[in-house]
């Protein structure tokens, strides 16, 4: 529950004071302990980054640590800032792998609980920890152990401030067979989380004239992701005798709340891949890929001093497809994003995903869970739209009264999405149909 740059409005904080008053009316018969509720939510959403060696500018791992910052707690959950994972209630899918939002009734719980006063309860009850792997760890070590291959970037030296760097290179995989990805994470090195404003890393295959072939993206990383996780039955290919061409962009000084703002020396980045066994690549149903889908030309992003913008692109493909994932992308200025899908043969739009409070220190690659995941048939058409907010009232904002044009620095503007898409045959797509049919027909079933 790290604090942002801005504050909640007054109105916005008087509208979670009346809602913690009115819930603490209501359940003025209960009273809401550390020891016997909060405590748990706290260590199980909270102290994954606010513990020592963590990321989040204070620790609540035990009731005195909590206890002086319970009314800010208060409004960051209430307002849905904290835990920090965008992504809009009740607008499109919600079954999401890797969802860091809390439940309704957790946070009416902790909005209880501060209006109360914020008790510690029994002081016998001991508030459980959960098992939490060391900050510099991998973030899947628990589901999939350590990973199979790690690719780390060449090194280097980050001042304290001046202009944004990039750093471009090849680094050999050593993989001398074709592998699926299970899971893959990008992690900086110690420090150097705070001024890696993205790595992006493709692969390519050495031709016998010396020069590299692309051969297509492996994952993409910006500041705050968690990483990714490949569906079951499904390739996300790296080739034998690749290499990871690196693309690494650096912010001097750093950007936001997690940024140490001195010089970091040693800047590495990693790429640590979990991999199927070698006789996946053989057995896996379908192939998987990751890209940019571009929402507008870059060039023509122009957003006016203390004004706004709004960007809307649109893709289909020929064949059926599946998007597993959806990841937006800007700069500061950017302060929201949606996906939709428009059904021609229908002229139907539905919706998919929306995130009105986007953050440009928080990039989440929202994976949606494969039963629920879209299935588009050949010609569906996706509709990516992201908003701008250059005035003041944006708490990234560095500077609202200059133009804002697109480009790859950081005081510039970008409007561009990362999916991955699961890529099907007709065949492939009317079976994904039809286990969905079932599986709702079982649970209706079941409901009776």
């Amino acid at each position: 529950m790290s604090i942002s740059k801005g504050w909640l409005s007054l109105a916005a904080l008087a509208a979670a004071g009346f809602q913690a008053q009115a819930l603490a009316q209501s359940d003025a018969n209960h009273e809401v302990t550390y020891n016997g509720e909060v405590g748990k939510i706290i260590n199980e959403n909270c102290v994954v980054c606010h513990r020592e060696g963590g990321i989040g500018p204070m620790q609540l791992t035990n009731y005195d640590q909590v206890r002086p910052w319970a009314p800010l707690i208060q409004l960051k959950v209430a307002s849905r800032e904290m835990p920090p994972y965008a992504y809009d209630h009740g607008i499109g899918i919600q079954d999401l792998e890797g969802d860091w939002r809390l439940e309704q009734s957790e946070i009416d719980a902790i909005v209880v609980w501060v209006n109360q006063g914020s008790p510690m309860g029994d002081a016998d009850v001991v508030v459980p920890m959960p098992e939490l792997n060391d900050p510099s760890e991998w973030n899947f070590v628990s589901q999939f152990g350590e990973p199979d291959l790690i690719v780390p970037s060449i090194s280097m030296d980050i001042p304290a401030n001046g202009n944004d760097l990039w750093s471009n290179h090849y680094v050999p995989t050593g993989l001398t067979g074709d592998r699926c990805i299970k899971a893959v994470q990008v992690k900086p090195r110690g420090d150097a989380r705070a001024v890696v404003h993205h790595a992006n890393s493709s692969l390519v295959l050495p031709q016998d004239d010396g020069d590299m072939e692309r051969y297509g993206m492996l994952t993409e990383y910006a500041m705050g992701k968690w990483g990714e996780i490949v569906p079951e039955g499904v390739c996300r290919t790296i080739p034998a005798g690749s290499q990871v061409s690196w693309s690494i962009h650096m912010f001097p000084g750093g950007v936001g709340a997690t940024a140490e703002g001195q010089m970091i020396k040693d800047n590495v980045v990693e790429i640590g891949l979990w991999l199927h066994p070698e006789d996946f690549v053989e057995t896996a149903s379908y192939k998987q890929d990751l890209k940019l889908y571009q929402i507008s030309p870059q060039a023509d992003i122009a957003i006016p001093p203390n004004g706004y913008s709004m960007t809307q692109g649109f893709h289909s493909f020929d064949h059926p497809v599946r998007i597993d994932s959806f990841q937006p992308h800007g700069h500061l200025r950017m302060n929201a994003a949606s996906l939709e899908i428009f059904y021609p043969e229908t002229g139907r739009t539905e919706q998919i995903s929306q995130i009105s409070k986007w953050s440009a220190t928080w990039h989440h690659s929202h994976i949606y869970d494969p039963d629920v995941a879209p299935l588009l048939p050949a010609g569906a058409v996706l509709v990516l739209k992201q908003w701008y907010d250059n005035t003041a009232d944006n708490p990234n904002n560095p500077d609202p009264d200059m133009w804002v044009m697109g480009g790859s620095r950081t005081g510039d503007e970008m409007t561009h999405a990362w999916l991955a898409v699961t890529h099907l045959d007709d065949e492939g797509f009317d079976k994904l149909v039809a286990e969905r049919k079932e599986k709702e027909e079982r649970s209706l079933a079941g409901n009776d």
